[in-house]
């Protein structure tokens, strides 16, 4: 058997590259490079900004230039560290000598040893990661879980009115409408959203093991916790003063736990509008010439919910595990967390394939509210609740003498169907007011519902 050409080994680089392409800008190893060639020409100048050493500061078109070996980084850049990190054997050192390259060619050899200044490589892997991941989670992954709260928000609005027969372990109970239920859905995720969106991301860069010992030995009269600190947040991040050679990467496993959830969220609607569809309370909207079967002609399977179940479940398991990982570092440092983190993109990119596919198949669904109103009719029995607590309230109130409003019910309706001429038989019977009486024989299982239908109001 012949060899295969090279072929990508994982889905997302192959099968579902379209759908994750957007995260690769950031979470991709050359989206790394290039942030950390960023970090590193930033820091170059923010020492000349500031003269130190003797330096002087860059002009406008100096920084332009050199700032062009990130902004306009690409396939040359690309194949450049690829080679020189074959013989570095160390992707940061690689970074180092591509900004000295290019410092070489615009003249400025003199401030080459500014290159890389007093920094360990967890200075720059940590600012580049708190970037790449911020960059990645704010552009693409939150917009793509707004997009699906969006259509969500939209199917519970426009269903918000339908009323549906509940289930609660898995049996007939008092109606919701289908706007409600996916409102809970829509709400839960606004909450989880929120806070993700107001996480932190924090980069260190004190050195070898945080305490600016280098830095100190070269400029003792500089404050460089301040220095650092501003060049930090003037990237847009968080500053950590306080870590060992690596930033402790709380932050990490804290929006990792926040997707996770996200994505959990994510799950149950997936598995709940899954159920909805076996149920028929929701029709799949064909799509030109999609095959739902390979031998049964008529079917439309449900791929875009299931594609996303076994996505998050993917996602759930990445983020779990960077969670867990990232938490510890022996001592001062080791290395787990270096290969742990190459893979926070695909992580991410199982997770946004699942937004995907809940995207597009939210827009496949049409609601069947005859299947909905088939199935109210065929369970009366729910009116029990109601039928008991009135009667509880008119016994409180002195209209009525019976004892136990609950087990009369239960008598009547547990494990049993009845139905409409069978429940108005019993109220007509039942020792309560006329007022009372004429609300429940009034009450259907259509009209049983409450205040779900105003419910959806909340997601305003």
């Amino acid at each position: 058997m012949s060899s295969l050409p090279s072929m990508s080994l994982s889905p997302l680089d192959g099968r579902y590259a379209a759908a994750v392409a957007p995260l690769a800008d950031y979470l991709s190893e050359a989206g790394l490079n290039r942030a950390r060639v960023e970090v590193e020409v930033e820091w170059i100048i923010t020492l000349t900004d500031r003269g130190l050493f003797g330096s002087s500061p860059l002009t406008d078109e100096q920084k332009a230039s050199l700032r062009e070996l990130y902004e306009g980084f690409g396939a040359d850049e690309i194949g450049w560290l690829a080679e020189k990190e074959a013989v570095t054997r160390h992707d940061v050192k690689a970074i180092e000598y591509l900004v000295r390259d290019r410092l070489s060619s615009l003249g400025l050899d003199a401030i080459a040893e500014l290159t890389h200044f007093a920094c360990t490589s967890e200075d720059i892997n940590s600012t580049s990661y708190a970037l790449t991941v911020q960059r990645a989670v704010v552009n693409v992954w939150l917009p793509k879980l707004h997009a699906v709260i969006d259509a969500l928000s939209a199917l519970a609005e426009e269903h918000r009115d339908a009323v549906m027969l509940s289930r609660t372990h898995g049996q007939p109970a008092t109606p919701s409408t289908m706007g409600k239920e996916l409102a809970v859905f829509a709400w839960r995720l606004q909450r989880v959203a929120g806070q993700i969106a107001g996480g932190e991301y924090l980069a260190k860069f004190s050195g070898a093991t945080g305490t600016w010992s280098a830095h100190l030995a070269a400029e003792p009269d500089v404050d460089w916790p301040a220095l650092t600190r501003e060049f930090i947040e003037g990237l847009g991040l968080g500053f950590n003063v306080l870590t060992t050679q690596i930033e402790s990467h709380d932050w990490q496993v804290e929006l990792y736990d926040r997707v996770r959830h996200a994505g959990g969220i994510l799950h149950n609607l997936a598995t709940d509008i899954w159920t909805y569809i076996a149920m028929g309370f929701f029709a799949q909207i064909p799509v030109a010439g999609a095959t739902g079967s390979s031998t049964m002609p008529h079917k439309i399977n449900p791929i875009r919910f299931e594609n996303a179940e076994a996505n998050l479940e993917m996602s759930g398991g990445l983020l779990s595990t960077l969670a867990s990982t990232l938490v510890t570092s022996r001592m001062q440092r080791d290395l787990t967390d270096s290969t742990t983190q190459r893979n926070i993109g695909v992580a991410f990119g199982h997770s946004l394939l699942a937004l995907d596919n809940l995207q597009r198949g939210l827009k496949e669904i049409s609601l069947s509210r005859d299947v909905l109103l088939a199935d109210l009719d065929a369970n009366w029995e729910v009116l029990a609740e109601a039928i008991q607590t009135v009667v509880r309230a008119e016994i409180v109130a002195g209209r009525s003498q019976i004892t136990d409003p609950y087990a009369l019910l239960k008598d009547l309706t547990r494990g049993r169907r009845v139905g409409a001429p069978e429940l108005a038989e019993f109220v007509n019977g039942l020792d309560i007011g006329d007022a009372a009486k004429q609300r429940l024989l009034a009450l259907t299982p259509a009209t049983y519902a409450g205040l779900a239908d105003s419910l959806v109001d909340e997601l305003r």
